[in-house]
């Protein structure tokens, strides 16, 4: 079961290395992480998705409320939250396929950002099943570069 916690961290020097060594100290594996700065100049948000029972969330919990920097701890349920994720992809695009892609991209609100010679590079945001099924639909046509933010999530209120 996959877990997303964002976790308000003081916007300090080594910090995000002392939680990234509490993870790997563990032996708990972090599928995304997602650092930036909040309103508050001198806090930052982590976003961290993991896999894991109940049991694993619980001890991960624990531990990160060990730490000195951390400010507050949310573990979100399901229907509890809000997420994005960003991409940003490079695929391979001539004459013939250019009109195809940009029908899909429609279709999923994607923009192009970049045209070139024989490539497309195309910014969708959205759910991860959302980015997931667009960078499916990308395959075909060749994908000569990707990069992923991970999740960002915020409570519900």
């Amino acid at each position: 079961m996959r877990h997303t916690i964002s976790v308000l961290v003081e916007n300090k020097f080594g910090v995000l290395v002392r939680i990234a060594g509490l993870f790997s100290g563990r032996g708990f594996n972090i599928d995304t992480l997602n650092v930036a700065p909040t309103q508050d100049v001198t806090q930052s948000r982590m976003t961290i998705v993991v896999k894991g029972d109940e049991a694993v969330l619980e001890q991960i919990i624990k531990q990160l409320d060990r730490l000195v920097d951390v400010i507050k701890i949310q573990d979100f349920r399901e229907d509890e939250y809000v997420d994005r994720e960003l991409l940003l992809v490079k695929v391979g695009a001539d004459a013939k396929t250019r009109p195809e892609i940009m029908q899909i991209c429609d279709i999923f609100r994607a923009k192009i950002v970049d045209v070139a010679q024989k490539t497309l590079t195309i910014e969708i945001t959205g759910a991860e099943s959302k980015v997931s099924a667009f960078l499916e639909l990308m395959q075909p046509f060749g994908i000569r570069d990707l990069t992923r933010t991970g999740k960002i999530a915020m409570s519900r209120e």
